[in-house]
């Protein structure tokens, strides 16, 4: 889900790559030779599809981008208000903060998928006969794959939905691959918010930049998980970790730069800071758990590469 304040992005993400050329775009809705005719009922979890579905609505940013990168785009009729990728998504006024079962069942939907249950809109659709498939915020990439390849089976796309995946898997292996080898880990600062709120290595985001080999100054902030696995962490605390890496996920939703990190008090003599080492990256790409995932890993792993091991 998109985030609208730092602290709203810490509660509804329990947390989220190049969309791999053909990831990212639209694929053609026919089957294309040597790919096998998706047959019905299709069953995932305790939802049971009869047909394949037409009229998909989408009402979280993430689950847009995987029906899109898998193949069903033009199934999918109505997205959210937050979905802006790709661009030419069908967005409407729909909110998946304050989802209204009857404004979603006034678009017939014939498949609704969700990232949260909120005002218990599941059992509200489910009332209506409405199917609805859900889809969690991450807490690794098997969710993201996971949840990419139920999608393809659900839509008619199964090949094409395995073919993202393993894409990504490959994209992701080979990344890490190419790292240095280090004798003391490098430190990374991830911030959401201006108000210093973090994520921990256990959460989505977390998971990513420990594939890059990267230790996380915000775990021991959250080391009871009180926290969800995103703590919000002091000025103080920040620059007695003094991290070697500063990545702001809060760069267009709250206006933040490496050139405003550095006028910060006392922040200019972190060793981020002096090094020429924050790090701007997409709000949206590094909120998701879909196939752009590869894109943000990428962001990680060239910056980190530039410092000699």
């Amino acid at each position: 889900m998109s985030r609208r304040t730092p602290r709203l992005f810490a509660a509804t993400l329990a947390v989220a790559a190049l969309a791999l050329g053909a990831c990212a775009e639209k694929a053609d809705d026919k089957p294309s030779a040597g790919t096998a005719v998706a047959t019905y009922p299709v069953t995932v979890g305790a939802l049971t599809l009869d047909k394949r579905p037409e009229k998909i609505v989408a009402l979280s940013p993430t689950a847009t981008e995987m029906l899109f990168a898998i193949g069903a785009g033009p199934q999918v009729t109505a997205v959210d208000d937050q979905s802006n990728y790709p661009a030419d998504a069908p967005k409407t006024d729909l909110s998946a903060f304050q989802p209204n079962a009857e404004a979603i069942a006034g678009r017939n939907p014939d498949l609704v998928v969700l990232s949260d249950d909120r005002n218990k809109i599941v059992d509200q659709l489910t009332t209506l006969k409405i199917p609805v498939y859900l889809t969690p915020a991450a807490t690794t990439l098997d969710d993201s794959y996971r949840q990419i390849t139920e999608l393809g089976a659900l839509t008619g796309h199964a090949d094409q939905a395995a073919d993202v995946a393993t894409r990504m898997k490959d994209e992701i292996a080979k990344l890490v691959k190419d790292l240095p080898q280090r004798a003391e880990k490098l430190t990374y600062f991830h911030e959401l918010g201006p108000e210093l709120y973090s994520a921990t290595s256990k959460t989505f985001i977390g998971s990513l930049y420990s594939q890059a080999g990267l230790t996380n100054i915000a775990d021991p902030a959250d080391a009871d998980g009180k926290s969800a696995g995103y703590p919000q962490l002091s000025q103080e605390f920040v620059l007695q970790a003094n991290p070697d890496f500063i990545f702001l996920g809060d760069v267009r939703q709250a206006k933040q730069s490496a050139a405003l990190v550095k006028a910060r008090s006392g922040w200019a003599g972190l060793a981020a800071v002096k090094n020429d080492r924050v790090v701007e990256l997409d709000d949206d790409i590094s909120s998701r758990w879909g196939p752009r995932v590869v894109d943000l890993l990428r962001v990680i792993i060239d910056a980190v590469a530039k410092v000699p091991a």
